[in-house]
């Protein structure tokens, strides 16, 4: 028997301004070296570009385009007899919200010649629009998928 007390969940925080657990969640994915307060800086610059180029609630544009990047499955890689076979899985809801800001993230940073703020609302608008790099991304992994839909059946086996 454990002689610690028990362990509470853990309760998840919200973004100063807008009080939305998404922008929190995308402000520590931004941030590097620890500098919150610069990645929430950047934030509300893309808030404030997307409101300009699209007339739009910021919040909902984020929204829909984490939606739409969000996937519901993905591969796994597992050695079974000498080869390595990418097996399909199901993404949980936040686990999949992970790989979207991810994507999101990643896509932002392939583009050139801007500041960040910029990049990653260009991102975001083209996400909501359903083209841009992460969208692309969502699909080669749906490629992948129908490609080893034959090996659904080992997904126990490890």
């Amino acid at each position: 028997m454990s002689r610690r007390g028990r362990i509470g969940e853990k309760k998840t925080k919200y973004d100063p301004i807008f009080k939305n657990q998404l922008i929190n969640r995308l402000a520590y994915h931004i941030m590097k070296n620890g500098k919150k307060s610069l990645a929430f800086k950047i934030l509300y610059r893309v808030f404030l570009n997307i409101k300009k180029k699209t007339e739009k609630n910021p919040l909902y544009v984020l929204r829909q385009a984490i939606q739409k990047i969000t996937p519901d499955i993905t591969v796994k890689i597992i050695r079974i007899g000498g080869f390595n076979k990418r097996i399909p899985l199901e993404v949980g809801y936040t686990q999949g919200q992970m790989l979207a800001i991810r994507w999101l993230l990643d896509a932002s940073n392939k583009r050139t010649g801007k500041t960040m703020a910029l990049r990653l609302s260009d991102e975001l608008i083209d996400a909501a629009k359903n083209i841009g790099y992460a969208i692309r991304n969502k699909e080669d992994i749906y490629e992948m998928v129908e490609e080893n839909r034959v090996y659904i059946r080992l997904r126990n086996a490890k």
